[in-house]
């Protein structure tokens, strides 16, 4: 019998830990990293990563994988990106508690939020459970290639307690509160790692309604994460507007002293915010300071919308042109936006703006002529564009109007043109204000979405492009190898409570990624119909992964995934005493 299942050989090992980097071996025994360092012994299997990079799987805290991993070994896009682990059920939007008569308003919820296209949810999800321990008994049924654990989401919790009373507005009584806080702490007891909401006028339902959590009270929410304190654990995770009136660190650095549970948020530069985010960075370290443990939630590259003709947005949307075609079969549609005098007509029209809610109309006129800050996205496309590369300064540059170069260049390659507009953490035209960000014990990386935003992002790349970007390639500064996968590995691991990765070291999870970064490169993204009913989602791959595994199992060889499936439900944390125990 060989002594391990796997060693790694010659790797240039960064170990999660921020330590500096290594030349050395790794040994796997029963999914887990038995030896690190020079590993005599055999093994079942050996890799020679001589010249390639040896870290941990990275854990990825912000992903909506709530109804995919239902139906879904792969779980993909995330998995094809280093991931090992993720956190869904972020936001306050989720599929459980969820009584029988509220499956279609739950996922209405998701698909006005996250842009998850309801029919696939329809029929993807089995709904073979009703409460909270029951939806994490259904995700424990299936093996995947990642862990997941999720929260457990406000919206979902709202609408089980005050059914047909669940409305913008409605205020629970001290009843309802009561009972929300119940399933909160059944379902942090079950194994849920936290709770999450939202507080921000951009996330609607398909009927254009805010999310239950906008107009929670403070009160209501406190409660909310005593019930967690008195689970013993959990995170509580918030996307917020920062109204200053709704005094949102106040509450927070009350409830985190009180319970002495973290609460984390998600901190974007942002032009429609009242609060710009060193004010909030400012507030939240006041109140660290004052004993609590709030932690932001940073993105590492501008997010808005990936815009094309079958994305969900794009320029064109709101012309009475394109409303004629929009029901068309994609072919007919193609046939229609290739038709010289079908592009003459469109160009020549106004945009309809009468149905589009105020609240977003800023939003909306951005989309549809603010040229300055949208950008073509052609092979050589990095993520922070400058402003001599914008529609507008191309569009000048050709004696071209910015419609006429945006209807051409979204109908370039066989009209699967992309177009990329930061809405969100691109203030400056530039990332620089990131950069103390990330070496912040304070701020974590997250904010990718995985599974989420169906047709307009695909920021589930996000690990890939803090190695190719942040670490490699940025001419305006780049930030270390250690820290980079200190971040996208330990650290988010331990927010979550989960010692058991995040680090290569004996007794920890055999979750490794095994990286060429010489050849590391984000591919182009395409538009995929592969969601149950046909349902559309944004994907995007790289070169340069050349074995991601799972649990001491290989699950990705050269960006293909082999069919093993290692992965399963995280419930609660995972201590640091299963490591030590291992040993």
């Amino acid at each position: 019998m060989p002594a391990f299942d796997l060693i790694i050989r010659n790797g240039t090992i960064v170990d999660g830990t921020g330590a500096e980097r290594f030349i050395g071996d790794i040994a796997v025994k029963d999914g887990l990293i038995a030896q690190v360092g020079k590993v005599t012994g055999d093994s079942a299997e050996e890799i020679d990563a001589a010249g390639m990079l040896v870290a941990p799987g990275f854990v990825d805290i912000h992903t909506h994988y709530d109804g995919q991993a239902t139906w879904d070994q792969e779980m993909a896009p995330s998995s094809w990106h280093g991931v090992t682990t993720v956190v869904m059920g972020n936001c306050g939007v989720g599929f459980a508690p969820a009584r029988p008569d509220k499956h279609e308003w739950l996922i209405g919820l998701m698909e006005g939020v996250e842009d998850i296209p309801g029919t696939a949810l329809a029929e993807g999800m089995s709904w073979d459970w009703e409460t909270f321990p029951e939806y994490l008994d259904a995700l424990e049924k299936m093996p995947r290639a990642v862990d997941v654990g999720t929260h457990v989401p406000h919206g979902s919790v709202r609408a089980y307690v005050l059914g047909d009373r669940e409305r913008p507005g409605a205020v629970p009584t001290a009843d309802d509160i009561a009972k929300m806080s119940a399933i909160v702490e059944e379902g942090v007891r079950a194994g849920a790692l936290g709770f999450s909401t939202s507080r921000t006028v951009l996330h609607r339902d398909v009927e254009g309604e805010v999310v239950p959590g906008t107009t929670a009270t403070a009160e209501e929410l406190v409660e909310i994460g005593r019930a967690m304190g008195r689970a013993g654990h959990g995170v509580f995770e918030m996307a917020s507007d920062m109204m200053r009136e709704w005094d949102e660190f106040g509450w927070m650095g009350k409830l985190s002293r009180e319970t002495g549970l973290p609460v984390t948020f998600a901190a974007l530069q942002s032009i429609a915010k009242e609060m710009p985010l060193d004010e909030q960075i400012a507030s939240m370290r006041a109140e660290n300071d004052n004993g609590a443990n709030i932690v932001a939630q940073i993105a590492l590259r501008g997010n808005g919308i990936v815009m094309a003709w079958q994305g969900t947005v794009h320029p064109f949307r709101l012309k009475p042109s394109w409303k004629e075609i929009e029901d068309l079969p994609w072919e007919e549609q193609k046939a229609k936006l290739l038709d010289p005098d079908f592009k003459a007509r469109i160009l020549t029209e106004q945009h309809d703006f009468s149905d589009v809610n105020p609240d977003i109309m800023g939003l909306i006129r951005v989309v549809c002529g603010g040229w300055n800050m949208q950008f073509e996205m052609d092979p050589e496309f990095n993520y922070e564009p400058t402003a001599e590369e914008s529609i507008l300064e191309r569009a000048k540059a050709g004696g071209v109007t910015g419609d006429e170069y945006v209807y051409d260049l979204l109908c370039s390659d066989d009209c699967k043109g992309f177009i990329y507009l930061p809405i969100l953490n691109y203030a400056d035209g530039n990332l620089d204000f990131l950069r103390d960000l990330q070496h912040s014990d304070d701020t974590v990386n997250s904010l990718s979405d995985g599974g989420a935003h169906c047709g307009t992002i695909c920021d589930a790349a996000s690990p890939t492009f803090m190695l190719q970007h942040w670490v490699r390639d940025r001419q305006r500064g780049t930030i270390g190898l250690e820290n980079a996968i200190k971040r996208q590995c330990a650290d988010t691991a331990r927010l979550y409570g989960l010692e058991d990765r995040g680090v290569l070291a004996p007794g920890f999870l055999a979750d490794i990624n095994i990286i060429d970064m010489d050849r590391l490169k984000l591919g182009k993204p395409w538009l995929a119909f592969d969601l149950p009913a046909g349902g559309k989602r944004l994907l995007q791959k790289a070169d340069g992964y050349v074995a991601t595994i799972k649990n001491g199992t290989i699950t990705f060889r050269d960006g293909e995934w082999t069919g093993a499936a290692p992965g399963g439900l995280i419930r609660g944390p995972q201590r640091a005493e299963l490591a030590e125990a291992a040993e």
